[in-house]
């Protein structure tokens, strides 16, 4: 039972992991475009959100290969999840023209 309940946790830490690693992306991005200096962005972000989730994996790990299977598991279904969210929000910001109806 203990497992199990170990295992929960590492898909839920999974999760935020991912949806911290790729919605950093997606703001990184965003604000990236109108930054003066975009490099520091990118990088900054990068360095960032790559030590957050490697430490975040370290420290699964400890519990043993299978929690990290199950925490890099919650990771990419968090990047669908991110994806759709950020696709929607997107989409809401950025209205159809009329002209673009008629190209499609």
């Amino acid at each position: 039972m203990n497992e199990i309940l170990n295992l929960i946790l590492a898909f839920i830490l999974g999760l935020a992991l991912g949806a911290l690693f790729f919605g950093g992306l997606w703001l990184t991005v965003k604000r990236a475009v109108t930054a003066k200096i975009p490099a520091l962005w990118v990088f900054g972000s990068l360095f960032l959100r790559i030590s957050i989730t490697l430490m975040g994996f370290y420290f699964i790990a400890s519990g043993g290969w299978q929690g990290l299977l199950v925490c890099l598991a919650g990771f990419i279904i968090a990047r669908v999840i991110v994806l759709r969210i950020t696709k929607q929000i997107d989409q809401k910001k950025m209205p159809l023209k009329k002209e673009d109806i008629n190209e499609a």
